[in-house]
């Protein structure tokens, strides 16, 4: 192994994403062979030179661990909660590495949540110059009109600011009856990852969300994987999200 920058070795041991290093060593809490780091620009090569980031060694690159995982509902999308609450990680007690969840499932929602220890991989995915799509399944009550649905493929005004344009599309029926009770079921594709963002759109149009669940994360979905349960990511899944946060492995 050769030299690397700094923040990239951190990044790829799962301690942080590339960003959070950097900040890191702007704040001395990196050092090299004993002396503190603060240059972003700085070389080492791990395999020579004892990195110690908080006062612990960084010995070798940390085994990567590529995970999906079908999130269910009152579980915190969190590698750990102070108040003891369940998180993501409670549903995986095999997994010894140091892993994260990539993004945020609000406590009400289910679905599709990646988890890794891949730090690079995370920051790019997240990343909004990638645009990497989500899509959601709301069950919504109010009435949903055509007007509305237009309005959310538009992009609409949140206390943040606009929303990029959505894609939209009503779903069919569960159960008989339902539009006709105000309930209607819609799919949602948004590329945004702003906190609670699907729930604060649907009532930015005057509809409430009842139920919402991710489906897909970019090319993935949930197939074959039951609710609470997780799978291993394959090396094409892999080198897909590796393609799209402009990465290369």
């Amino acid at each position: 192994m050769g030299e690397e920058r700094l923040q990239k070795i951190i990044s790829q041991a799962g301690i942080a994403s590339r960003r959070a290093a950097e900040k890191m060593i702007l704040e001395g809490r990196v050092a090299v062979d004993g002396q503190c780091v603060r240059e972003l620009g700085t070389k080492v090569n791990p395999a020579e030179h004892v990195i110690v980031v908080d006062g612990k060694v960084i010995t070798q690159q940390e085994h990567h661990v590529y995970l999906l995982l079908n999130k269910p509902k009152g579980c915190l999308s969190t590698a750990k909660d102070d108040r003891g609450r369940r998180t993501v990680l409670d549903l995986l007690p095999e997994v010894r590495e140091r892993v994260y969840p990539v993004g945020r499932l609000d406590n009400n929602t289910e679905g599709l949540l990646l988890i890794t220890n891949d730090g690079e991989l995370m920051n790019g995915l997240l990343h909004p110059r990638f645009e990497v799509e989500k899509t959601y399944h709301a069950r919504v009550t109010g009435r949903l009109t055509q007007a509305k649905l237009a309005k959310l493929r538009q992009g609409v005004m949140l206390e943040d600011g606009m929303t990029a344009p959505a894609k939209v599309r009503e779903l069919p029926e569960v159960e008989q009856g339902e539009r006709s009770k105000g309930i209607f079921r819609v799919e949602i594709t948004i590329h945004e990852g702003r906190n609670r963002q699907v729930r604060r759109m649907f009532a930015a149009v005057g509809c409430d969300v009842k139920a919402l669940k991710r489906v897909r994360f970019a090319q993935l979905t949930l197939i074959g994987v039951p609710r609470g349960h997780h799978r291993v990511l394959t090396d094409e899944e892999i080198n897909m999200l590796y393609r799209l946060a402009g990465l290369t492995k």
